[in-house]
């Protein structure tokens, strides 16, 4: 909502403060100016970024307009699924929870958490370490590491696509230079018409400079930024996972380690002590 909101902001201030100003909308309709600039910045997105990354982009401009895909009461089922697991682990051990490890999707100890339990990449994560602690990985610094590699790796599939609409807004600027060049020049080339002839000519190609800068910095580079933020909230949430077994590891008791990975979150999806404590308590005997 406040994407688009933003938006309409950016396109009323610019257009409606001109055409307040005493301007015409219709001086600025420029194609073929737009084609140099658009087109060539788009051609410029496919040399520099490889497919994934291409055919992901109009996917991720979707997640944009959605927000981050975890939301507060996503982390509380988080911290509450971690706290179930843990103490499981800690009254019968790891290999009583061999059977949901090995087969989440059958799981019901997963089940009874919906988000979690239909986030693909949530359950492999948690599971492929709940496994490796199994087989007997008990050093927490080395699994700190792991993990934090495997996040990374994560978060940079993800990032590669803000940072490549962000390079295309720091380019696009200088594309439209290109297009008002390319409109000088045309002027040059009709320097003997009279003068009302050639200021339409020269308006023309200050219209490149324009379109330019406005999308640049007035569409890109903002989309850029939001992916980024988003990218960063919904990390949290793997790395509340990654505070939690860390903790777990280390022979905290499950409430204790569940804290851990509470205190790792964003204010704004951070359910309080008490949310926590509720909601644990009201889980079934492990």
């Amino acid at each position: 909502m406040f994407v688009m909101i933003g938006f309409g902001v950016v396109v009323f201030s610019v257009f409606g403060g001109y055409v307040l100003g005493g301007g015409h909308l219709g001086v600025l309709w420029m194609p073929f100016e737009f084609m140099i600039i658009l087109g060539s910045a788009a051609g410029a997105f496919l040399i520099g970024n490889p497919k994934a990354v291409v055919t992901h982009t109009g996917k991720e401009l979707g997640h944009l307009f959605k927000g981050p895909k975890y939301k507060k009461d996503d982390f509380l089922e988080l911290l509450t699924m971690m706290y179930q697991v843990f103490k499981i682990a800690k009254t019968k051990g790891l290999l009583a929870l061999e059977q949901h490890i090995e087969k989440p999707e059958d799981s019901p100890l997963f089940q009874q958490f919906p988000k979690f339990y239909g986030d693909h990449h949530a359950i492999s994560f948690l599971c492929t370490y709940l496994r490796l602690m199994s087989l007997g990985a008990d050093n927490p610094h080395e699994l700190v590491d792991l993990m934090d590699e495997d996040i990374e790796t994560m978060h940079h599939e993800h990032q590669r696509i803000a940072d490549a609409i962000q390079a295309v807004a720091d380019a696009v600027p200088a594309l439209g230079i290109v297009a008002a060049v390319l409109g000088v020049i045309h002027t040059m080339g009709s320097i003997t018409e009279p003068p009302e002839v050639l200021g339409k000519l020269i308006g023309g190609a200050l219209v490149g400079t324009f379109t330019g800068i406005l999308v640049a910095y007035g569409f890109l580079a903002p989309i850029a930024s939001g992916l980024k933020n988003i990218y960063h909230a919904e990390g949290k949430y793997y790395q509340a996972m990654k505070i939690g077994l860390i903790a777990h590891l280390s022979g905290y008791a499950p409430a204790i380690s569940v804290e851990y990975s509470r205190n790792v979150l964003e204010p704004e999806y951070r359910p309080s002590f008490a949310q926590l404590e509720e909601a644990t308590s009201a889980l079934p005997p492990a």
